[in-house]
């Protein structure tokens, strides 16, 4: 068993914020996979399927933001999904509350650690943005390449519905922006393909 694998056991039995949501940690994807990518928590339906991202924020990211299929995106040798919170935290006032921060020191920390195989990172949303990029302004974050421990990484805003005020401010992130880093998910994709069709013993 691998220490990723430890740590994934470890984490699907863990009941820390027990009294203060309802444990049910979401975990999803492979050592090898060379996909990071990094949200903020589980929602309502996630919580109850266990799927991360099976919801219309997800149906919006993998479809029109990254023009890939639900197989590849959940193919857990191609992407490692994780987030700041693992558990759905709870319905706040307007969306849902933030995750515990205890949940990040706990595990998304050493879950990005235990994976040196990582080409591409994807960081969803301001809470993970903030947490990754502490101090740092959250546009100029989406704007500018970033790097985690040499590995290139893009931030993204949250595909949400409720994002709406975000996408009219900033028309270029879908119009030129994401159409930069799309292109840069699909070179790993092709590379894993090929990758993958090499030990396969496929020409």
């Amino acid at each position: 068993m691998t220490e990723l694998e430890t740590l994934q056991n470890q984490l699907k039995a863990c009941r820390h914020c027990e009294g203060m949501l309802e444990p049910n940690p979401v975990v999803h994807g492979n050592a090898a996979a060379p996909i990071l990518q990094i949200s903020q928590a589980p929602g309502k339906k996630v919580h109850e399927t266990g799927i991360p991202f099976n919801d219309a924020s997800g149906r919006r990211l993998r479809r029109e933001w990254y023009q890939i299929t639900d197989e590849q995106f959940y193919d857990p040798d191609l992407f490692y999904i994780t987030s700041m919170g693992h558990c759905y935290p709870g319905k706040g006032k307007t969306g849902d509350r933030k995750p515990p921060k205890c949940c990040y020191e706990m595990w998304t920390r050493r879950e990005i650690e235990c994976k040196p195989d990582t080409r591409l990172i994807l960081v969803i949303g301001r809470e993970a943005a903030d947490r990754l990029f502490p101090k740092r302004d959250f546009t100029e974050l989406i704007f500018e390449d970033q790097q985690i421990n040499g590995v290139p990484c893009f931030v993204l805003p949250h595909p949400s519905p409720l994002n709406v005020r975000w996408f009219k401010m900033h028309p270029e992130f879908e119009e030129t922006r994401m159409p930069e880093i799309r292109r840069k998910l699909h070179q790993v994709i092709d590379e894993a393909d090929r990758q993958k069709a090499l030990e396969s013993g496929e020409s």
